[in-house]
């Protein structure tokens, strides 16, 4: 019994022994390089930040591809370490290529679509997108996701599959959008009279634009009431100023000429008469 131990803990000796410096230098390297790695993203992102012509979403995507491509090379690097051949483990790579794709490709997919993305940039860092069940403004565009914060500050981190493979709205692209506003008057009020009190309402908004000008349209006639579209063109940073302004204006200024604004009802006709038997 004492001679089998004698023998396990020389075998423990012999291979801590040939394997003890490439277990903490392969330990080494792995820390290191992943460490290296993650700094390496996030320079080359701050030296592409320092020029004006390079975008902001560029600067995360190279400072992404950068960070995992040192990050394959320390994997082969630590492999290596153990006496690995990287050479022909590329070349296995290589040769299972196939298998691989298929295992990996939604992952694939998502590299493809954020290549895609990139070229043909449909929306850049800062815009707010609505594409599928995704809506929010763009915080950061990676090799495998586009990140994304929704109007209550909400994150959301969305496959770029879900993205590229999807109609998509940009609402920050152009630089101008109009605000529609609803008008609902009653049937009995005078409609030139809404009408003329909305235009006093829109000359009084700073924020909107002359051109193209606003209208004023009687859009439909609903069955409580009589509905005047009031279209105006603002910058697309005002929107939702604009929107909540006009709509509180034109309350008042309603409310002040004696306008009605009518809500659904019903009238009810009653007959008189016998209940039939």
């Amino acid at each position: 019994m004492e001679k089998q131990t004698t023998e396990v803990i020389d075998q423990v000796i012999e291979i801590a022994t040939n394997y003890g410096v490439a277990i903490i230098g392969a330990l080494a390297i792995l820390i290191i390089g992943w460490m290296f790695a993650g700094w390496a993203g996030r320079a080359t992102e701050r030296a592409l930040g320092k020029s004006n012509k390079i975008d902001v979403t560029l600067q995360h995507f190279f400072g992404s591809l950068v960070r995992y491509g040192l990050i394959v090379f320390t994997i082969l690097a630590t492999l290596q370490q153990f006496g690995v051949q990287t050479t022909s483990f590329l070349a296995v790579l290589g040769a299972a290529g196939l298998a691989i794709g298929l295992a990996l490709q939604g992952t694939l997919s998502n590299v493809a679509s954020g290549v895609m993305l990139l070229i043909f940039r449909p929306f850049k860092v800062g815009d707010f997108i609505e594409a599928g069940s995704v809506t929010g403004t763009v915080t950061s565009l990676t090799l495998f996701t586009t990140e994304l914060k929704t109007g209550d500050g909400i994150y959301i981190v969305a496959p770029n599959t879900e993205l590229w493979g999807k109609s998509l709205k940009n609402f920050s692209r152009n630089p101008t959008r109009r605000v529609q506003i609803t008008l609902g008057i009653d049937y009995g009020d005078d409609i030139n009279l809404a009408i003329e009190t909305a235009k006093k309402v829109v000359a009084g908004q700073d924020l909107v634009i002359a051109d193209p000008e606003p209208q004023y349209v009687v859009g439909e006639m609903a069955d409580s009431s009589v509905n005047i579209y009031v279209r105006v063109w603002v910058n697309t940073a005002d929107y939702w100023t604009v929107f909540f302004n006009l709509n509180k204006a034109l309350k008042e200024a309603c409310d002040e000429a004696g306008i009605t604004i009518p809500f659904p009802q019903r009238t009810l006709h009653i007959e008189s008469g016998e209940a039939p038997k």
